[in-house]
């Protein structure tokens, strides 16, 4: 009996040794096929641009083709979940905007856990929203706009791309920082609210750069300030919305890559190196360029610590500015 029990120990012991070798022996391969790129949105906006060229130069880096995979619905939920359901082996992985963060306060319920489910790989870029207004307002700065706003409350209509985007939360916040009454007025996209700032119809907007400049750089709507924690190099001489007197205001429209929960850790090391490696990349960086993005890159810590930070700002302004998604 003894010497059966020796050699079931010893058996067990192998059996567990190679369930413990099996996943460092998966990541040593990695990636042996091609890897997906779940973009949560349709074709032809920022997400969709950025994670096409991401998926090149993320490619390039692991040496292994990229698939960029459009999985749109329901604010970016259908892509983010099949995501976090996925087998946790580094070969479904998504870009996701602050969205991600948003939709697990303003809905109801999801069909996933943004903790408990995903990990953060990188957050690849920032890009600022810049403050617009329109012309006929007369008004030239952004002291001028707060200035008008406290003595005419309630008279400023606010554009935003929809309920719960990151243009109208980061409005709502500035309403919080400004005690200023203004009204929202949700579009389904920021763009098609510029026809009706033109006319006066709204008077003002948080808008991504990408969405803003045609129209700023000609003049038909008005540039105020931008929404980072520094100058954006497309708009240099304006303020920061902190800077002009908004203590800590901050709203970036970064984007981020993610997996499922679970991916093992040699595998995510890889995927962050290959990241950081394509940021570094001259024609990446002058393709983001167009776009307003700047590509930033995180360490694998740094990164889930980023997005808990993002999800705890915009619960705040949820809850204190009483929002709700219909």
């Amino acid at each position: 009996m003894k010497r059966r029990g020796c050699v079931l120990f010893a058996l067990l012991s192998a059996a567990f040794a190679v369930i413990a070798i099996a996943p460092r022996a998966r990541a040593q391969g990695y990636p042996d096929r091609p890897i997906h790129l779940i973009i949560p949105y349709g074709p032809g906006g920022i997400v969709d641009f950025a994670g096409r060229v991401l998926a090149q130069k993320i490619g390039a880096a692991l040496n292994q083709t990229i698939v960029p995979d459009n999985r749109p619905g329901a604010g970016g939920i259908v892509g983010v979940d099949y995501v976090a359901h996925a087998q946790p082996d580094g070969y479904n992985i998504a870009i996701m905007d602050p969205a991600l963060v948003i939709n697990p306060t303003l809905q109801k319920s999801l069909p996933y856990d943004l903790f408990k489910d995903l990990t953060t790989i990188s957050i690849v870029s920032s890009s600022p929203e810049v403050l617009v207004v329109a012309p006929q307002l007369g008004i030239k700065t952004y002291a001028e706009l707060v200035a008008y706003g406290k003595a005419n409350p309630g008279k400023l209509n606010y554009a935003s791309a929809g309920i719960g985007t990151t243009p109208h939360l980061g409005a709502e916040m500035w309403k919080l920082g400004t005690g200023i009454d203004a009204v929202h007025v949700p579009y389904k996209g920021i763009g098609a609210s510029f026809t009706d700032m033109m006319d006066n119809k709204v008077q003002m907007a948080f808008s991504s750069i990408a969405g803003a400049l045609p129209f700023t750089s000609d003049g038909r709507v008005i540039p105020l300030a931008t929404t980072g924690k520094v100058r954006s190099p497309v708009y240099p001489d304006l303020p920061t919305v902190a800077e002009a007197g908004v203590s800590g205001y901050e709203v970036d429209l970064w984007l981020g890559l993610y997996a499922s929960a679970g991916t093992p850790p040699a595998v995510l090391d890889k995927l962050n190196k290959a990241v950081a490696a394509a940021l570094q990349d001259d024609e990446l960086k002058q393709s983001f360029a167009k776009f307003g993005l700047m590509p930033r890159g995180t360490s694998l810590q740094d990164g889930n610590a980023f997005t808990k930070f993002e999800y705890e700002k915009w619960e705040k302004v949820i809850a204190d500015g009483h929002i709700a998604s219909e």
